[in-house]
């Protein structure tokens, strides 16, 4: 026994839970913080004791491994170096180590993925997968890779997923229950008999505001332009209506049904496709207008005129001389001097100072879609409240994004009372251990039953918490808070229906297991009479001994997987030249087809197309997906490009429809060069002579984790090596590509004491 029974005292439906998933591959939905996580330790528990070996635990994010590490440190009596956490910042080899030594791992998916791919580990030991938040285990997420793989190889395989919501569509279950291999599927609610002792009461609102009739004079403005943009596609029949309520996936198919006329060489398209444009972008300012306020919608409307200004498209061009856009804007310019926003903003403020009123030391989170309108509201609650806002890590244009270990910071300083109210983008929706709170507010409702679910398990989990959504009445707001209620109800009547459905399946497979004991008898039977005709029958083999280098970059794509399942030995290095290197002559470059078309946009293409072919003599392209139509770019610009690559330079071009076509090309293109041909694989760079430009790069390039673009950046930041070099690293931080981490690892080699190694 691993677990310390006499810290943790199970309730009746986690120890029913364990009991039923402790043999089976189980879906376990259960809301957020009702002790998901102990269950699975539970279950951990008796795996380890039962079969020895590895317990996997895998977690979306770096914050959330660390926080299961923690718990599993302080539940299980292991030694502490024997529960480790595996994450993409840690090096290769010592990811390698920590996993040879480890009992327990907790990691994020891409990282053990990426591990798997290259054979770095194998899951041969591990008698327990757990996957949290189960619900991303669909479409092309390292969970889908990493359970195939664990159901290949372990020799004692038991899988465990947790979430508080999958999904409300049977084809989402269905999914997830595929690619996780479930056999039995356990849920629960809040209203579940033995769970609603523990659950301590949400008291759920929704406050409508009514917008000032200065907004509606906008709304109807916008509308009445949307209106008359969607009625040339709806007579084309590309719409079924040209009502502005029409939702926007609709627009967008419009365009998409466009862009694959104009690529049969139906330019009469082109002007539809202009309405179709001026339809989305009305589309998103009325959705702006509508649940963030005027500010949102005028910093929009300021981008749509500065495009138009530098001549980028027709759309842009014809909405903003619209006498309606120019009268929205004058009236937007009247509200801004009045002082008026979305109404929304007065009540949140109201809302926020009774609650503070009540309990002074109440902790608040606001949910906001937008991250634009996570800075307005902390700039509004400034003065009502103590105030932090929490963001993703990804950078905007003028907004830096929030690193993990910034985040965790916010978040202990808000367990610890520092600050009242957090501001959270969807970051915060899933998965972070966001401390207990008072009172969760929607700044907007959101049409996804597993967001509204996510967010609201923010606070009743130990005291009686409440939920406000805000909304504006008469608008999307409405449709968008009925959506989510509807989706939510009809995700517990699917799982319900689909949970019975893997039962009978459970019970067919039983069936069918006896029926193949039959059939492996007469395969045997067959085999004998093989043995005795005078020409056996020949069986093809899958090939052995394939190698292939892979640029490091491409692991993100799905083709290195393909490649390792058809039996090729992966090498990850960070190539100079190509994507994929298969023998001495032949590097292949891997396109999606709107990186095709964006290089041929931004001037890459040639200048990659001129690196192929110096450095090896048969280089290829292949170009993966649909070319036509994904984009508003002439196909006989397309076309020019393709030709020119292949008359030109000489370089063949093979297109792929996904990236399964895509492996299949590479391995056997390396099978016909290593087994029939014999040759070498090398890896080359560019055979020139270096400019003075080049050999700049190539000293910056010398640096940790600096590649070929982000030498660029630098030296165009910096002016000379000189300046890259003595650099601080807040000066470094500046340039775009370069957080702390990767700032302080520069800082450390520049300035680290030179010792000879031995």
């Amino acid at each position: 026994m691993f677990l310390r029974k006499d810290l943790i005292q199970p309730r009746v439906y986690q120890e029913v839970i364990y009991a039923r998933c402790k043999e089976k591959n189980s879906l376990v939905v259960l809301p957020t913080g009702l002790g998901k996580t102990l269950i699975a330790q539970m279950i951990a528990d008796y795996r380890l004791t039962k079969y020895g070996g590895k317990v996997l635990m895998l977690a979306p994010t770096k914050p959330l491994a660390l926080q299961h590490r923690g718990s599993f440190i302080r539940l299980f009596n292991l030694p502490e170096e024997k529960i480790n956490v595996l994450t993409g910042e840690d090096k290769p080899e010592e990811r390698e180590k920590l996993w040879r030594k480890s009992i327990i791992i907790t990691a994020t998916p891409q990282t053990i993925e990426n591990d798997l791919i290259v054979g770095r580990i194998t899951l041969e030991d591990v008698s327990l997968i757990i996957f949290d938040e189960a619900h991303r285990a669909v479409g092309n997420y390292a969970y889908v890779y990493i359970a195939k793989e664990y159901m290949r190889q372990a020799k004692h395989p038991l899988i465990l997923g947790l979430t508080a919501s999958p999904g409300s569509s049977e084809e989402r279950i269905n999914e997830i229950i595929e690619n996780l291999h479930i056999e039995h599927i356990e849920v629960r609610s809040e209203s579940s008999p033995d769970v609603k002792p523990y659950v301590q009461g949400v008291k759920l609102e929704w406050l409508k505001v009514e917008l000032p009739d200065l907004y509606k004079d906008i709304r109807r403005l916008l509308r009445e332009m949307l209106k008359e943009s969607l009625k040339p596609l709806a007579e084309a029949g590309l719409i079924n209506s040209y009502s502005p309520d029409i939702p926007k996936k609709d627009v967008l198919k419009a365009g998409k049904l466009l862009n694959e006329e104009m690529a049969k060489g139906n330019y009469s398209a082109g002007k539809l496709l202009v309405y179709q444009s001026k339809a989305l972008k009305l589309h998103h300012a009325i959705e702006l207008l509508e649940t963030q306020g005027l500010s949102a919608l005028r910093a929009y409307l300021k981008k749509l005129h500065e495009d138009a200004r530098t001549g980028r498209t027709k759309s842009t061009k014809e909405l903003v001389s619209d006498p309606r856009m120019k009268k929205a804007l004058y009236l937007l310019q009247q509200a801004k001097e009045l002082g008026l926003d979305h109404p929304k903003m007065e009540k949140l403020k109201s809302i926020i100072k009774e609650q503070l009123r009540k309990k002074s030391n109440s902790k608040i989170i606001v949910f906001t879609n937008y991250r634009e309108t996570s800075k307005k509201l902390l700039k509004e609650l400034s003065g009502t409240a103590t105030v932090m806002r929490f963001v993703g890590q990804a950078s905007r244009e003028n907004d830096r994004g929030m690193s993990q270990k910034k985040q965790k910071e916010i978040l202990e300083l808000f367990s610890k009372g520092a600050f009242n109210v957090l501001i959270a983008t969807s970051v915060g929706e899933e998965g972070l251990d966001v401390p207990e709170v008072d009172l969760v507010i929607f700044y907007e409702p959101i049409p996804s039953a597993i967001r509204s679910i996510q967010r609201r398990g923010r606070t009743g989990r130990h005291r009686p918490g409440r939920v406000v959504i805000l909304m504006a009445r008469g608008t999307r707001d409405e449709a968008y808070y009925w959506s989510s209620k509807n989706k939510e109800k009809k995700m517990f009547a699917t799982l319900k229906k689909v949970s019975s459905m893997v039962k009978k399946d459970k019970q067919s497979s039983l069936l069918g297991f006896v029926k193949k004991g039959d059939e492996a008898k007469k395969r045997a039977e067959r085999e004998e009479v093989y043995e005795k005709l005078p020409i056996k029958p020949i069986f093809v083999r899958k090939p052995k001994g394939i190698v292939i280098y892979v640029d490091s970059r491409e692991l993100r794509s799905q083709v290195p997987k393909h490649l390792k399942d058809m039996g090729a030995h992966i090498q990850v290095k960070t190539l100079d030249v190509g994507d994929y290197i298969v023998s001495e002559d032949i590097a292949v470059e891997r396109k999606s087809a709107n990186d095709f078309i964006q290089s041929i946009i931004d001037g890459r293409l040639f200048d990659q197309v001129k690196r192929l072919k110096e450095a090896y003599e048969r280089p290829a392209i292949i170009i993966e997906g649909q070319l036509y139509g994904i984009r508003n770019v002439h196909p006989n610009a397309i076309r020019g490009a393709i030709a020119a690559v292949t008359v030109d330079w000489g370089i063949p071009i093979l297109f792929a429809q996904d990236p399964k076509e895509t492996a299949s090309y590479i391995y056997l293109m390396a099978k016909r060069e290593q087994e029939e041909r014999k040759k070498e694989i090398a890896v080359r760079s560019e055979k020139k002579a270096l400019t003075l430009a080049d050999r700049q790069r190539l000293i910056v390039e010398g640096l940790p984790n600096v590649s070929a673009t982000l030498a660029k950046r630098l030296l165009k930041h910096f002016g000379n090596v000189e300046r890259v070099f003595t650099a601080t690293e807040d000066e470094l931080m500046e340039v775009e590509g370069i957080g702390e981490k990767k700032a302080k690892e520069i800082r450390r080699v520049i300035t680290a004491p030179y010792t000879e190694e031995e």
